[in-house]
């Protein structure tokens, strides 16, 4: 399968369940992985043929910054559905960094693999 790599997200979103988590927005890295069949863009050179990753980070970045999560998974699975909703898509893997959020580890990130 073929695949777009959207790498190092940057966004501010409120995420977390401890108190000052749900006040203050903390910035997150999202790297998102979206397999899809490029061979029909390849051939035609024509973006109506292509999965427009334009589109889609800009959707991601929206999804995120107005979201509001106690989890990353949660979170992650948003981010998900957002890219799977894309014409295309047919499956996605999403990590997420959330820097700071152990007490003894730089970040703490998860990732989740979906499919249509």
């Amino acid at each position: 399968m073929d695949k777009i790599f959207i790498n190092n997200m940057t966004v501010s979103t409120i995420i977390g369940t401890l108190p000052h988590e749900r006040i203050t927005p903390q910035e997150i890295t999202i790297d998102a992985i979206l397999e899809c069949d490029m061979r029909k863009a390849g051939k035609s050179d024509n973006l109506f043929d292509a999965v427009d990753y334009s589109a889609v980070e800009k959707n991601i970045y929206e999804a995120v910054k107005n979201s509001s999560f106690f989890l990353l998974e949660a979170l992650a699975d948003k981010i998900a559905e957002t890219c799977l909703a894309f014409d295309g898509v047919s499956g996605v893997t999403v990590k997420i960094d959330k820097p700071r959020a152990a007490a003894f580890s730089k970040s703490i990130a998860i990732e989740i693999r979906r499919e249509k």
